[in-house]
This record gives C-alpha cells, structure tokens and sequence, in this order.
C-alpha cells in the first residue's frame, strides 16, 4: 500500500462529499454495466470482415473456428441460438434514417460537430427561438460554415474561416443579440455551468430595472396626475431599450420576425396612441415572462447537469509510492488511485488491490451493494462502502461512463421529432401570418367607422398573439423532459424522432438468449453410446474451448466441474449456419444442432429420442459425431428472466403484441414460448430473422430487443432497435434505445415512457394553440387587450413548459 505523504487525509465522508443524497440522484439512475470499457465508444463502423474469417454455428449460429496448432490466429464471431458475438469489434452500420441536424461526432473532439473548429458556450438563450436568431445571423456572416446552436447544451460550434471571420467578430454579432459567448479551447475540459439564479442574468436585471421604473411612474403618477403620460413614456422607453437593440441587431442579420421586434413595435405604437401606462405594464410583464421562459428551461437542463456531480471532484493518486490529493480531471489511463469508505469513485478502472462492497445506486439505481475484488470493473460516481480499494484508471475523465451518459442524452435532446420539425415549420409562416392579420385589422375597419385608434390598439395587441415560442418550445421541452427522465430509470433512448416511433410500437419482437432468458445455460444431461459421458465432454470442450458463447461457455463450465481435459484436434473449421468440423484420431468430429447432424453421419434410435426428449422440455440440444455417426448429445437449459413473464403481461395490457425470434429447434422454442405466452418463430437463420421482421412490419410499428451486437441485422431492420444487456458501450452505439439495467421489465416501462411524453406534447400543442386561438379571437372583437396579450403569450410558454416537467414524475 502507497504511503500517506501527509499527516492525516480527511475521511472520505466529510472530505469529498461523498453520500449519495449530495448529488441528489441516489437510487433513480441508470445501470452502467459495460464488459468492454476499451472499446472506441465513438465508432460506429469499422473495417471490413477478412474474407478467411471463420464462422460456426450451433444450429444455426456461427461460433469461431479454432486451429489448435502453434500458429493460429482466432476471429471469434459466436452464434448460437440467437445470437453472434462478433469480437473483432465490426460493429454494423445502423440503418435507421436519423434527423439531419442529429449530430456527428468526431474523434479529434466528440464536443464538435463533424468538420467544425470553433467551439462556445452560449448565455442567455431560453427557447428554440433564441437559438434560431443565433444561427440565422452567424450563417449570414463571411467565413462562417456549418453553424450549429444547440439550447439544451447551451452550446455552439462552427467551423470559421479565420483570414475572413475573428472569434471576437462572431461573440460580437451574437452579442448584439442580447446572448454572452464563453469561448471553450478544444483541449479544454468542458465542465456543466451553474445555472444562474434569474436575478443574476441579464434578462432578470432587466425586469427587476422595468419594475422598479413601472413603480416610480405610478408613484410620480399619484402625485403629479399632470405629468404622468411622460413618467410611463419614460419607464416603457428605458424598459425596451435592451428589448428594441437585440429586435433591430435581429433584423440588421436577417430575422424581421422576432418575439423582440413585435414587442417593440407595440409598445412605441402604444405610446404614440397615448396608451403609454399599458405600454409600461406589457413591456414589464414582457420582461417577467423572459425571466420565467428562462428559469422553467433551466429546470429542464438541470436533470442532465446533476448527472455531472456524480464524480467527485478530487482523487488520491499514487505517486512515486505516496499518495497525493489531485483533480479527478487530471487523472490519466493506467494511474493508480485509492477508494477509502465513504469516498466516491474518481474514474472508471479495475481493482487491483481490496475487497469492498460498492454502492452503485448512483449509476445503476441498485441498492444492493455489489462486491467488488480483485479484477472487478468499478464505475466513477460509485460509492466505496467498506473498505479500501487501490483501482487502476481505464478511462480518460471525458470518457468515462457518467461522461457517455451526459453525451449521448444531450445528443439525443438535440435531435428532432418529425412533430418537431413541422411545428418548426409552421412556426415560420404563422408570425407572418399573424402580423399580416394585425396589420388588417388596423387598417380595414377604420375605414368603414373611423376608429382608427381604437383598432390600432386592437392591431398592436394582436402583434403580440404573433409569439410562436410557446408552440415551438411545446416539443423540445417534453422530449427533453421524458429523456432525463428515461436516463433516471436506466432507459436511454436516442432523440424525439425514437421516442415518437416507440410511442406507436404494436409489436415487439424479442430475442430469446441472454434477453427472455437468463443468459447463462447450464448442462443438464450427456447421452453417450459407444464413448463415455467425459469422452464425448472432452470432444465438446476441444472444439468449443476458447469460445464464450453461452452454450460453449455451459459446456466447457461443466467439464471444469467434471475435472475433464479437452482432447486435441485438428483443423478446427465453422460451417456457417450448421456447427463446427475438425479432425481427431484422423477421422472427422462435427459439433452442432440435430437437424443438421444427418448431413455428418447417422445418429442412433437412441441418441435421436434422447435428443427429442430434452427439446420437447425447453432444452437446447447439442449432436457430437465422430468418423460419420453420433457419438452423444449434450443437453442445456437457459431459465427464463424472473420478470419476463410479468413484463409480457404488461405488454399485453399496452396492447402490444410480443414475438419471440430464436434459432433454435422448434420444440424448445415452442416450450419457453409455453411459459411465458408468447407467439414463437423458430429455426431462424440469421437472415431469416430479418426477413420476419419485415414480415411483421406490413401491419405493425416493430421493435427488435436484443444484445446490440448479436442482432445487429434484426436492431437495424426493426422500425426501432432496442438494446439491453452487459455489452453497454456499443449497445448505446448500435440500437436505437438501450435498456441499461439489463430488465425485461422496463421494456414496457420504455412504451409508457414514450406514450406519455406523446401525451405531453399533444397537451402542449393544444395548449399553446388553443391559448393563442381564443386571445386571437378576444382581441378582434375588443373583449382584451395589450396586458392580457402579453400575459396569454407568456403564460402560454410558461404553461408548456411547466406541463412539460410533470414528465420528471413519471413513475413506472
């Protein structure tokens, strides 16, 4: 153990803050169980298969082919029953049609969009609207490309010319908007800003200030009745001034129809109709609603910033034999650091010294401490519970398991719903439209009555009905809302456009191994005939021994119970779809499923009904033949989950139709069918599993769940791909939803998930546009005016947005 190069090193209680409540996420996270910490989590394709890559199957699922011989190199591509593990890491390339403003991450700097250069962080913005004016300016700007604003990440990347266009030029231009620009350096750590208390930022300075002045003017007002026109003409003025520079800076680089220029075009034409104390009220009830716009998105990122303070902010590091207190940023692959109790975990590594039960009820939500000792992968963000643990770092701070999580949901925050994109759409044309309204109504009916001031004030109220934020916020925040809440429950899912296909799912079609089952096949029975049960062992294991597909790892577990040693063979082959050939004693030896075994020799009467036997109860079955008959068969069980036959039922209340699509024999699927009621399709070759999911999708919205890397084809071809499992990194990567916490069950708590966040927006559309449709109406006819105009618009955003955070109380 290090030496302690100070005198004392505080407890880990009081020194880091370490208890779960502190970070306020206790037992509403995510499960991060990732068996390939190493891989590129970034990757998404990789080179092509060698052609002499080698494949075998057990039934219809290829495991590796070994040549165990001194030289031999191993492409373990594992298949069986529904599964293929491939471990060169050839991940496939997802089919599904993503939004075009999803983003593409790069490896220089997974904070940029594909080919940008320039990143900041952008203050200020509260709606889709604020991001919209930002980018229409920059886009207008020379030597500005490829512009992207994203407002639940507060950020913006770019790519700049800089012989034409200077950092100082863009924060300027967006400066002028009413926005701060904080320039981030790419090697810069790019840590989650505090939200700002409103009366802190510029846009809650400015109502306190409209306030203030609103209330000197009625004060003066009291006293010199005379002069009270000039004391509201002067606090309407000094209030919109900020609002009328960032209106005119939008129109100077190409946005006419802002929230600003409405507001102060109303304002000034109210002053110039006398109606200056309305004037006053509506641009401070303006400024309020800003304010309340600004603090409801706040609560909105907060969900995905607190996942940030789940690391602690120091570790101890060994250094030269001593340990020192150093910035857990600052940690590197490959250091070693100490885990006392009570002290939070500072990177993702392996344990390397100590035994300890850690608290991974932060990350995964479990409350059960999990023992971890030597060789056991631990999670940054975990708490150490009873003793201390020396842990060797295995990823960067940026790339550690919380950092993933936090990147992949703001990603997915950013890409758009197709509801999303035609709200967009229509928001664009209904300010137009709106304005052209008002600007009638001011004109027209004073030409048959006269009154012209009258419907002039009837025009400017209306102008301020022109706000389309309400609408445009209606979607981004619900969708922003159901996917931290998803995140709490373990339940990743990649942007709006997923969550409004999973919302309208009827069929889900399931993998069966490792996903309804457990996963872990145990050797129930070995029928021999003319060898002994640990000689026809012996030949199984030769030919399975370096795989770790289940089945080959059941096998090889119970010949290590049974003390057995694998014989030696030659020229291990896989032959694709069917099973594995080699050679022994000169003749040749095939592994595989029975309905394949006639095409390698006879096997017995006796070995056949033994085979028929154990499939008719749900075993999967295994044929060895030597020199051209069956020698034995080996039996394996895989136990349904404990809680699949509940989830199926939940399915089942959402209406949903379940399907499950395996490899194996008919009459073992039929029978784990049997127990969990469920619609079998059995016998598929991998294609053919793709091929059914087509079949389905002629009358059905299809989900796919599996691992994320064995059914890449059947994830890709569903209209939505689920992954659930241990393989955590390149699930994430391959499906379009994970299901973290490794839980049938929360498969329909994904479907409710998505169907309430549908719900929410309907609500939110209706509310936004049934708001604006009646003051539409009211105002027209004279029934409101300019103060409830104002009050509608913000109320309405606020409304929205409020609707939108009862997501964050979804509960299963």
């Amino acid at each position: 153990m290090a030496e302690v190069e100070k005198e004392t090193i505080p407890h880990g209680h009081d020194h880091q803050k370490n208890s779960a409540n502190e970070a306020g996420y206790d037992d509403k996270h995510h499960e991060i169980i990732s068996s390939s910490i190493e891989a590129a989590h970034c990757r998404t394709e990789a080179e092509p298969a060698s052609e002499n890559k080698k494949e075998h199957d057990h039934e219809h699922h290829a495991h590796a082919g070994h040549h165990h011989d001194d030289h031999h190199e191993h492409t373990h591509d594992h298949c069986s029953d529904d599964h293929c593990h491939d471990h060169s890491h050839e991940h496939h390339n997802h089919s599904h049609e993503h939004d075009d403003e999803d983003e593409e991450i790069i490896d220089d700097d997974p904070r940029l969009e594909a080919g940008n250069d320039s990143l900041w962080r952008v203050e200020g913005m509260d709606c889709a609207a604020c991001a919209r004016t930002i980018t229409t300016a920059l886009e207008r700007m020379s030597g500005v490309e490829n512009v992207h604003v994203s407002l639940t990440r507060e950020r913006l990347t770019l790519k700049a010319d800089k012989s034409r266009v200077s950092p100082e030029e863009i924060e300027k231009t967006v400066a002028s908007l009413g926005y701060r620009l904080h320039k981030i350096d790419n090697d810069q750590p790019l840590e989650q800003q505090e939200e700002k208390y409103w009366y802190q930022t510029q846009k809650g300075q400015a109502a306190i200030l409209s306030g203030v002045l609103l209330a000197l003017a009625y004060i003066a007002s009291t006293f010199l009745p005379h002069l009270s026109f000039w004391f509201f003409t002067i606090a309407a003025l000094a209030a919109l001034l900020p609002v009328a520079k960032r209106a005119f800076a939008a129109l100077k680089n190409g946005s006419p129809f802002t929230i600003e220029m409405l507001m102060t075009i109303a304002a000034i034409g109210a002053i110039f109709i006398n109606a200056t104390q309305e004037a006053a009220v509506v641009v401070f009830l303006f400024c309020v609603g800003e304010v309340l716009e600004g603090v409801a998105t706040g609560h909105a990122r907060a969900g995905i910033k607190s996942l940030s303070k789940l690391a602690p902010k120091t570790a101890w590091k060994e250094v030269n034999g001593k340990l020192e207190e150093v910035p857990a940023e600052s940690l590197q692959i490959d250091d070693i650091v100490l885990a006392r109790p009570g002290d939070r975990l500072p990177a993702d590594g392996v344990v390397i010294e100590g035994t300890s039960g850690v608290d991974e009820s932060p990350i995964t939500g479990e409350s059960i401490p999990v023992t971890k000792t030597i060789n056991s992968k631990v999670f940054a963000g975990s708490i150490n519970n009873e003793s201390t643990l020396r842990i060797r770092v295995e990823t960067k701070p940026s790339d550690n398991t919380i950092a993933r999580i936090i990147s992949l949901v703001e990603e997915a925050q950013d890409a758009k719903a197709p509801t999303e994109r035609f709200i967009d759409a229509f928001s664009k044309v209904y300010m137009p439209i709106i304005v052209g309204i008002a600007i009638l109504v001011a004109i027209i009916p004073p030409l048959f009555d006269g009154q012209w001031r009258e419907w002039t004030y009837r025009g400017l109220a209306l102008l301020l009905i022109g706000c389309p934020c309400a609408l445009v916020i209606s979607v981004p925040a619900a969708i922003a809302s159901g996917l931290s809440t998803g995140t709490r429950h373990g339940l990743l899912v990649k942007g709006g456009n997923v969550v409004e296909t999973l919302s309208k799912v009827d069929c889900i079609t399931f993998d069966k191994t490792g996903t309804l089952t457990k996963g872990t096949p145990v050797v129930t029975d070995v029928v021999a005939t003319e060898y002994s049960e640990n000689e026809v062992l012996q030949l199984a294991v030769a030919l399975e021994r370096e795989s770790s597909h289940p089945l080959a790892v059941a096998i090889i577990t119970e010949s290590g119970k049974r003390k057995i040693e694998a014989v030696s063979v030659k020229d291990v082959k896989a032959v694709a779809g069917k099973g594995i050939i080699a050679e022994w004693k000169g003749k040749p030896v095939f592994i595989g499923a029975p309905r394949f075994s006639g095409d390698y020799g006879v096997i017995g009467q006796t070995l056949q009904k033994s085979a028929d036997k154990f499939e008719s109860e749900g075993k999967t079955v295994v044929v060895v033949h030597h020199d051209g008959k069956a020698i034995g068969v080996i039996a394996m069980r895989d136990e349904p989950r404990d809680d699949a036959l509940a989830a199926l039922e939940e399915l089942r209340r959402l209406n949903i139709e379940a399907v499950m699509l395996t490899g194996d024999n008919k009459q073992t699927g039929e029978a784990i069918a049997r127990k969990l009621g469920l619609a079998v399709k059995a016998e598929l070759m991998p294609g053919m599993k793709v091929e059914a999911i087509k079949e389905l999708g002629k009358n059905h919205i299809v989900a796919m769940v599996g691992d994320g890397i064995n059914d890449a084809p059947a994830l890709a071809a569903a209209n939505v791909g689920i992954a659930m499992g241990s393989g955590t990194d390149v699930a994430l990567e391959t499906a379009d939803a994970a299901i973290l916490r490794n839980r049938v069950s929360d498969i329909p708590t994904l479907i409710s998930l998505a169907r309430a966040t549908m719900l929410n927006i309907k609500e939110n559309v209706a509310i936004a546009l049934g708001l604006k449709l009646i003051f539409l109406l009211t105002t027209i006819f004279g029934i409101t005016g300019l103060w409830l105009a104002v009050m509608a618009d913000t109320g309405a955003t606020v409304l929205v947005t409020l609707n939108a955070l009862r997501l964050l109380l979804f509960k299963k």
